[in-house]
């Protein structure tokens, strides 16, 4: 069984709203492209090393309507050449209730039952990458279908727009598998395994405070 990776651009109130531009999302969201002025080498580094040994991706319909626009008509010699490449090289799995457009090399619809589908590409894979697709965030949130979350939260508030844990979030427990990495633009990527459990609570007027307990 591989390993399902939501990789999730936020700012300081969790909003994942259209981060790289209008284009995301064009419904009246007043921030689109709130990600391009805080990109720097360290993070634009981090991205690229977390999308190693990627083998598959799954989108929600939005997004990869996005990228399926934009990946395959992308010119070799850019900053983003390595992105392009194994976007257009990997299978692409779309979760839509609708009939999108799967003109895009290696492209599949998931089935309508979409935990179980998931499952399956979790089985056939070692590394999917979930990128973007809020909506389907908060199914594999609430099913607790994914393995890894990086998130790389930026020194903004914007106030207004779709949240990362937007309803979809159950009392879930992760692990912190690294040191937290800060740019210079003060973005800091955090990266988070899945953990066994809900949440523990604990007295802080307790002597014993800092051991949580789950009963």
């Amino acid at each position: 069984m591989g390993l399902i990776h939501i990789e999730m651009f936020a700012t300081l109130d969790l909003v994942g709203q259209a981060p790289g531009g209008p284009d995301e999302d064009p419904e009246g969201f007043p921030f689109g492209g709130w990600q391009a002025p805080l990109l720097d080498e360290v993070s634009g580094a981090q991205v690229g090393a977390a999308y190693e040994g990627t083998d598959a991706l799954l989108l929600g319909r939005r997004t990869y309507d996005i990228f399926a626009a934009y990946w395959p008509k992308y010119q070799e010699g850019g900053e983003d050449n390595e992105i392009a490449a194994l976007f257009n090289r990997v299978p692409k799995y779309v979760a839509s209730r609708g009939t999108p457009d799967l003109s895009w090399d290696g492209s599949v619809q998931l089935g309508p039952d979409l935990a179980a589908a998931v499952r399956e590409v979790r089985d056939r894979h070692e590394h999917v990458k979930v990128v973007g697709s809020l909506d389907l965030v908060q199914t594999l949130l609430r099913e607790r279908l994914f393995d890894r979350l990086d998130l790389w939260v930026h020194p903004i508030v914007l106030g207004v727009g779709k949240k990362v844990f937007d309803g979809g979030a159950v009392p879930t427990s992760l692990t912190l598998l690294e040191p937290p990495a800060a740019g210079g633009k003060g973005t800091v990527y955090l990266r988070y395994g899945l953990a066994e459990g809900t949440p523990a609570t604990g007295d802080m007027s307790a002597p014993d405070r800092g051991v949580g307990r789950d009963d």
